[in-house]
């Protein structure tokens, strides 16, 4: 083979990846939506070493379809119902290709003029779909940036958080004294990993109970956590509220939570990851409620809002504070533009120095499905839930364990947790759709969540036909 690949070779290689993409989704309602292979069974059909000379693409494409195309949990198939959604799009794959052929640099402004500013806009494009506070808006103090994920966006915030409650001389001279992090017991686990790797320890994060029905977080609790952490010579440093927890999708009250945080001074971080893309929606926007208290917000497109993953939006309400925490300039980074103070450089507004142009893929979804192409799609995805939960509701062996106000049902059988877990394991097996688990007051729970663009009333009656009949061989009749 040529050591490089020429345009019209990339040309003609290029088409057929993308009819292989486009085979692969067509074919995906036949496949099963996991693989039987034991553990090893990919690594032993490679061989042992690199090829020492070049091969084509359509030997790459034949092993593709042999070794790894077997092998996977095929998260865009229409039965896929675990965990929560990460759906891409055709669109999403488009501009994702276009960013890895212009291979833009983009941690300044200087090094991508373009990829910056356009990930601006379309920051201020997504806040005003959302319809989020003005203060989020780039216009203002502040403003958004893309992150890989939103367990990055709260790393971020946690070391604002602590560089505010230090009156700035955290980035100095690191952790003096002890500071804490408040998080409901149904939060993300990645703000316990925040608050380690930003130095807090897992005593750093208090968890803070949460209200039995509801399974949101305890305001009463949370104001007598800060008082005693304050009476204790403990600095409360970070709130993080979540819109849309991982096991229930429950809603933190922000509208209580916000004035507490207020109250005494305390940070507080909006973690939407999940939820956050149904506020796109007018009637599906209750979770923000109070949301103006929050010093910052993040939310994935890469679960349900079409954009492939990794693509978190996470906004701030001062850009300034943000800058001051994570900023350094290395000599080989100065440049005109930065030091004109008139232009954003994404480097200071994450971990990593490096960026790519992520905000191309999102460019490229919401130009083609515009906002109501994407109301619709989480609107098709609520009213999906809300059928299955309907066939929950009306069978007697089963419960509904939580409210289900996006796409993400939680339900079990009656009685013991032996029997969801045989369950889970039954419908699992048949691998036509996949369901996950979590424990809810700590009962054994099955977690349904709607997200994939193929997944339709056909799958999502599939799905109740192959879980009710596997309770059947459970559950004694009457």
């Amino acid at each position: 083979m040529a050591a490089h690949m020429t345009p019209e070779e990339f040309r003609q290689a290029g088409y057929a990846v993308v009819d292989w993409i486009a085979d692969y989704w067509a074919t995906l309602p036949q496949r099963p939506v996991t693989s039987q292979d034991p553990p090893g069974t990919l690594a032993a059909g490679l061989p042992a070493g690199p090829p020492e000379r070049g091969e084509s693409v359509e030997a790459v494409l034949a092993d593709l379809d042999k070794l790894i195309a077997p092998g996977l949990t095929h998260w865009q198939h229409p039965g896929f119902f675990g965990y929560f959604p990460a759906n891409t799009s055709g669109p999403s794959v488009l501009g994702d290709l276009v960013s890895a052929g212009l291979g833009v640099q983009g941690m300044l402004w200087a090094t991508g003029p373009a990829c910056t500013e356009l990930e601006t806009v379309l920051l201020d494009w997504l806040a005003q779909a959302l319809d989020l506070p003005e203060k989020f808006r780039s216009a203002g103090p502040g403003g958004g940036v893309i992150q890989d994920s939103a367990s990055s966006a709260t790393l971020v915030a946690t070391l604002v958080a602590l560089h505010r409650a230090a009156g700035g001389r955290w980035r100095e001279v690191g952790v003096e004294g002890r500071y804490r992090v408040y998080a409901s017991t149904e939060a993300h686990s990645s703000i316990e990993k925040a608050a380690r790797i930003a130095g807090l320890g897992r005593d750093g994060v208090r968890l803070i109970e949460v209200d039995p029905q509801s399974r949101a977080m305890s305001v009463p609790a949370l104001r007598a956590a800060i008082e005693a952490d304050r009476a204790a010579g403990v600095v409360p440093a970070l709130v993080v509220a979540t819109v849309g927890t991982t096991s229930t999708t429950a809603i933190d009250p922000l509208p209580q939570i916000g004035p507490v945080c207020a109250e005494y001074g305390v940070f507080l971080h909006v973690d939407a990851a999940y939820a956050g893309a149904a506020a796109i929606c007018p009637e599906l926007r209750f979770g923000h409620a109070g949301l103006e208290y929050a010093d910052s917000y993040c939310f994935d497109p890469h679960k349900w809002l079409l954009t492939g993953f990794d693509c978190d939006a996470f906004w701030v309400a001062d850009a300034g504070e943000l800058v001051e925490a994570l900023t350094v300039l290395p000599e080989y980074l100065r440049n005109a533009a930065t030091e004109s103070g008139a232009v954003i450089d994404y480097r200071d507004w994450q971990v990593p120095l490096g960026r790519r142009f992520r905000a191309l893929k999102l460019w490229f979804v919401l130009r083609w499905y515009g906002v109501e192409g994407l109301r619709e799609h989480i609107r098709r995805g609520v009213t999906l839930a809300a059928r299955f939960a309907d066939r929950v509701r009306a069978d007697d062996r089963f419960e509904l364990v939580a409210p289900h106000p996006y796409g993400l049902v939680c339900f079990r059988l009656r009685g013991p947790d032996e029997a969801n877990e045989q369950l889970l394991a039954a419908v699992s097996g048949t691998r036509r759709v996949l369901l996950t688990h979590t424990r809810v007051t700590g009962r054994h729970t099955l977690r349904l969540a709607v997200g994939a663009p193929q997944s339709t009333e056909v799958h999502v009656d599939e799905a109740w036909d192959i879980i009710s009949g596997a309770a059947a061989g459970l559950v004694p009749p009457g």
